[in-house]
């Protein structure tokens, strides 16, 4: 039956074909959270295998991955175009043309994928193989070029199964994808019955992850940093009015009610998340002072705010920050974020696109200036920490040497709207704790905050929208990193050259 169908599909042209690869990559994102229907990959990959097969010319192919790609994106990223609506009198126009944008630029990068696998391999088990190798390929890539942008890999869909999820302490999200896509299109390759056993060895691999999974978290054992009790704010500010003057008092309010509630006395550290101060607390010495007030001996505020340039500068900087303040009212640490978002903290080519009407996202006509790059503080009362803010958390090589004891993770998803953004912005964050065998401590203005341990497992968490704190032990580091946080993604390097020289030998043929 399956053949037959593969036939069927296959042989589908002209509009029939071009309207189907696009039906197929929304549905394979379906896969991804927060909806995690994992058999759609299935019904996404092996048809996308039958129609490559078909492919007469590389033209073809490219377009096939490009339509796939872009239905897939479209769905996966759709989330993109509630920022647009932060301030919809000024950006709403621009909406549906940011996110069909985005979708259409991000496919391409399917689209190289599966006219490498059509220009590599016959059609069978070694282009099921070069497809699942370029796929992983391209999503390296599309990490790297342009500042990068490895939102969604399909690795993550294992996310939603904490036992095969330790898979990414050993071969990252990119070993996962090559694994997932081997296994959702490997139907595909099936013709006659003898052939059902490579099929069966693919789903053996899946299981044998999922037991080496459960056995890693069978043995472990869960330890707390002594003397550390965190407090995590969530004041779930609505970012239309984040930035108005009449709010600015209300909102910092908010901020020190919650920070004392209920149990304060119980707690060493305030965390609050990414632009918490809707001004600059640099520069507000009686804010940081009302904010002392609440900070125990020993202890610190960790939080979010917007930084500038000291007044008399040549110059007007702004950066978005992580602040350090002590119980004396003083900023003792300052991390500067440094893997900024694109038309959403600063314009790219802004000479020529600002002379087309366009902004940036964020309040203001100045630019974020980026920070000199990843960086590990060591405060008082804590273990040393590297700060993730927003974006950061996304990029899995972004990890500062020598290794932190744990990650702090700030965020303003308010711009992600109430659904699928938190939840794979999460989901990405969760990979960083469970590559590098740390815990990680996430504060979002609207959640999802969090407190996950280095098994990649949340312990604790505030859903979108709730008014609240997290009072929660910071967990222990593994004392041995995890095999990804010392090889990283090297494993691919000798699968591309054999993608490379398959399709050259191939071209010789």
């Amino acid at each position: 039956m399956l053949p037959a169908l593969g036939e069927r599909v296959g042989a589908l042209a002209g509009w029939r074909r071009a309207a189907l690869a696009p039906l197929l990559g929304a549905v394979a994102a379906t896969a991804f959270p927060p909806y995690h229907l994992l058999p759609a990959l299935l019904l996404g990959f092996v048809p996308l295998l039958w129609l490559i097969d078909r492919c007469r010319r590389p033209g073809g192919a490219f377009a096939l991955g490009w339509l796939f790609g872009f239905g897939h994106f479209l769905v996966l990223l759709h989330w993109v175009g509630y920022a647009f609506l932060v301030e919809a009198e000024r950006f709403g126009l621009l909406m549906p043309f940011a996110v069909v944008g985005l979708a259409a630029g991000m496919a391409v990068y399917p689209a190289l994928a599966v006219l490498a696998a059509r220009l590599a391999a016959p059609p069978g088990w070694l282009r099921l193989a070069a497809l699942a190798v370029a796929w992983t390929a391209a999503e390296w890539l599309r990490g790297e070029l342009f500042t990068g942008f490895p939102w969604g890999p399909v690795g993550l869909v294992w996310i939603v199964s904490d036992a095969m999820a330790q898979g990414y302490a050993y071969v990252g999200a990119l070993g996962l994808s090559l694994l997932t896509v081997l296994t959702a299109a490997a139907p595909a390759c099936v013709k006659h019955r003898r052939q059902l056993m490579p099929l069966a060895g693919l789903a053996a691999l899946l299981l044998l992850g999922y037991g080496l999974g459960e056995l890693r978290l069978a043995a472990a054992v869960p330890a707390e940093v002594p003397g550390v009790r965190l407090r995590v704010v969530q004041a779930s500010i609505p970012q239309a009015q984040k930035w108005q003057r009449e709010h600015r008092l209300d909102i910092f309010r908010r901020y020190l009610q919650l920070s004392g509630a209920d149990g304060w006395s119980q707690v060493s550290h305030l965390i609050w998340p990414e632009t918490a101060t809707p001004f600059f607390l640099a520069d507000e010495a009686e804010a940081r002072l009302a904010i002392a007030r609440l900070i125990p001996e020993g202890g610190l505020l960790l939080s979010g705010t917007p930084r500038r340039s000291a007044a008399g500068s040549a110059k007007l900087q702004l950066w978005n920050s992580l602040l350090a303040v002590d119980r004396t009212g003083a900023v003792v640490a300052a991390y500067d974020k440094h893997h900024l978002v694109p038309f959403g903290e600063y314009l790219p080519m802004r000479a020529v696109l600002a002379r087309l009407g366009l902004s940036k996202l964020a309040v203001g006509s100045v630019d974020y200036s980026r920070g000199p790059g990843p960086e590990v503080l060591r405060l008082d009362g804590l273990p040393p920490l590297q700060p993730l803010i927003c974006y950061e958390a996304i990029f899995a090589d972004e990890i500062a040497r020598p290794r932190p004891a744990w990650l702090l993770n700030v965020t303003n998803d308010a711009w992600f709207g109430p659904g699928a953004g938190p939840e794979q912005h999460l989901a990405l964050a969760r990979l960083r704790a469970l590559e590098q065998g740390l815990p990680l401590v996430r504060a979002a203005n609207t959640g999802i905050s969090a407190v996950v341990d280095p098994w990649g497992r949340v312990l604790s968490r505030l859903e979108v929208d709730v008014v609240g704190v997290l009072d929660t032990a910071l967990p222990a580091a593994l004392a041995t990193p995890p095999l990804y946080a010392l090889v990283g993604d090297l494993w691919l390097a000798p699968l591309l050259l054999w993608l490379v020289a398959a399709g050259l030998w191939r071209r010789r043929l």
